[in-house]
């Protein structure tokens, strides 16, 4: 695993293609580049926009992938989470209402603080669920952060292991290892290869090329390409809570629920334009990146790739134009400008 120091090669655009443009009162305001990668089931770039070999962080895209240690050990079955607790290791929540129920519930179940969790104390990144607190003179607390989840999931494997957990988030502990080991197996990125740096929440981060991102997410959508048994019977548990639970995995006003709503994809985001999603039937699996590390155009930009892969779930679009819609509305809901996205994928087959 290469640590620290600076990815070379990503210093300038690195061929990015422009993905999204906002016009505000009939003129272009903001041009968002990026990248786009599609991979079929034999691993080969079929969809390509921008650069698939550009290498990034796969931020908190990775959760689904660092909560598989617990699952292959039968953890599930150990602790009696219920499948709400169980789904919320792989969330970027908000730390709604049942979000914090489901958090409370684990750090009950397993005896523990919860300053056993490295990730600081904050309010929720949902609004009215901060203004409420706020109002209330409450304080901040560890799991309202929005990675909470994914830390007891391992600090659950670590329990469950007999290992340390002072410093579980270290990426040199063997939970740490064994999580990186199953994302270079899953991604077909050797492990001396992925560039590691540190999230926001004090994790480690996988740097791979988008290609090999779409590779992993190919895997948790058709786990039938994973040829160990006990590693695909927990990617399939973990996606079937994730479908199944999909607003436990953050807000039904953002991406991944909507997504996830829909049976037959798998999908997961990260900070600083980084998402990924899978489509089980279709065989077919994206990473793309917006480089100026928004969010806003995930949308947009997504339902792009299913209108021009023939996608025929027309409902799971209609979501994304409704999470993100084309209109661009003032604080007051006038309708001000428009997102428009202009990328095409272009179908290819690369070794």
């Amino acid at each position: 695993m290469t640590r620290g120091g600076t990815m070379r090669g990503n210093e300038s655009t690195g061929g990015a293609e422009p993905l999204v443009l906002e016009y505000r009162g009939g003129y272009l305001e903001n041009v968002h580049y990026g990248h786009v990668c599609g991979v079929d089931e034999t691993g080969g770039i079929a969809y390509r926009s921008g650069d698939p070999e550009w290498v990034t962080f796969m931020r908190s895209a990775a959760k689904p992938i660092q909560a598989i240690p617990f699952f292959l050990e039968g953890f599930d079955d150990r602790f009696g989470f219920t499948p709400e607790e169980q789904a919320i290791m792989m969330a970027s929540h908000r730390a709604l209402p049942y979000h914090v129920e489901a958090l409370e519930g684990m750090l009950s179940k397993l005896g523990l603080d919860e300053r056993s969790l490295v990730c600081k104390p904050t309010y929720p990144l949902d609004a009215d669920a901060r203004d409420a607190l706020v109002a209330e003179h409450k304080p901040q607390r560890r799991i309202y952060h929005n990675c909470s989840g994914k830390h007891l999931g391992v600090l659950s494997y670590c329990i469950g292991m007999g290992y340390s957990l002072e410093d579980y988030y270290s990426a040199d502990h063997p939970a740490q290892k064994r999580i990186a080991a199953i994302a270079a197996e899953l991604s077909e990125c050797p492990v001396e290869d992925i560039r590691i740096g540190t999230d926001g929440c004090g994790f480690p981060v996988f740097g791979m090329p988008l290609r090999n991102m779409a590779i992993a997410f190919l895997k948790l959508a058709c786990p039938d390409l994973i040829p160990d048994e006990r590693l695909r019977q927990a990617v399939v548990k973990i996606t079937s809570l994730m479908n199944a639970y999909p607003k436990m995995i953050s807000a039904d006003y953002l991406i991944c629920p909507n997504l996830l709503m829909d049976d037959n994809i798998v999908a997961k985001g990260g900070a600083k334009g980084i998402y990924c999603f899978a489509l089980k039937k279709e065989r077919l699996a994206f990473a793309l990146k917006v480089t100026d590390g928004s969010e806003d155009e995930w949308p947009i930009a997504v339902a792009s790739i299913l209108e021009q892969i023939g996608y025929g779930n027309q409902q799971t679009i209609d979501r994304m134009y409704r999470i993100g819609s084309p209109n661009i509305r003032n604080d007051n809901g006038l309708v001000i400008g428009e997102n428009r996205s202009i990328f095409t994928l272009r179908q290819e087959k690369m070794g």
